[in-house]
């Protein structure tokens, strides 16, 4: 019998090798790490990484190397566009929300979100001072809340200028407690956590302990702390706690709650 061709020509290898399609990179495509143990959608991108966020909020980021990542079960291979003015992409800020590029300064409205002190408003603005700047919102600290009714009194909350006020320990029972209930006005939300302090809001693996330390009744919660961690000056402690945190991952869900229920209520249209 003959051949038309040699059979034994050509580089067999090469034509049964598996092919790897490259695809271009684009916000929202949901692909799979290689290993196939984390699967989400695209937030955005690098010329050397992309960062892939899953259905639970959680980001992770992977290198973009040949053959990376499965799509819808295949691997590929993910490669970065060129990027224009048209395609930049599109950014989480530490809130969780996408960022507003290029927003212009805005006057700031006369609603208010109002704090205990400036400890708690070093935490709101490192998690959400990007939304609220877009939104125009300014956030206030306050020296306690043992005069808030007096306060919200002389702020004369309306319609067009609402008041929301974050309040630490604010349990059933709680001194905290009593002195909001004295608060009643329709333009006023006031929203609170259960933390004796703000600092035990942040999550304790983010300021590297396994757990906060309790301290006992008729000790200043900070003071007790910083002796149980070994810490002799509070603001090096301070300064630790705020370092740590870089997203609202690192804060507890009833602080999260609390201030977003706050922004939503001042920023409402009236």
């Amino acid at each position: 019998m003959r051949y038309n061709q040699d059979v034994l020509g050509g580089d067999w290898r090469r034509e049964t090798a598996k092919v790897i399609p490259t695809i271009a990179l684009e916000l929202d495509l949901v692909v799979e790490d290689g290993a196939g143990r984390f699967a989400g959608a695209v937030i955005g991108w690098s010329r050397t990484e992309v960062t892939l966020e899953d259905r639970a909020g959680r980001q992770r980021a992977f290198p973009l190397e040949p053959a990376g990542f499965l799509l819808d079960g295949r691997a590929v291979t993910l490669e970065a566009p060129a990027r224009t003015a048209a395609q930049a992409v599109r950014r989480r800020t530490a809130s969780g929300s996408f960022e507003v590029a290029s927003a212009p300064a805005r006057v700031a409205q006369a609603s208010r979100i109002w704090v205990e002190g400036i400890h708690d408003a070093a935490l709101v603005e490192r998690v959400w001072g990007a939304d609220l700047r877009v939104e125009g919102v300014v956030v206030e600290p306050l020296d306690g809340i043992d005069d808030l009714a007096a306060e919200v009194a002389r702020f004369g909350p309306t319609r067009g200028a609402r008041l929301g006020v974050l309040v630490d320990h604010l349990v059933p029972g709680s001194k905290e407690s009593r002195i909001v209930a004295q608060v009643r006005n329709a333009h006023v939300l006031v929203n609170g956590h259960p933390y004796v302090d703000v600092w035990q809001a942040v999550k304790p693996a983010a300021v590297g302990i396994r757990a906060w330390p309790t301290v006992p009744r008729g000790v200043p919660w900070k003071d007790g702390v910083c002796a149980a961690l070994g810490v002799s000056d509070p603001r090096e402690m301070w300064r630790r706690v705020l370092a740590g945190v870089r997203s609202y991952a690192d804060l507890e869900v009833p602080l999260l709650r609390s201030v977003e229920e706050l922004i939503d209520f001042v920023t409402e249209p009236a």
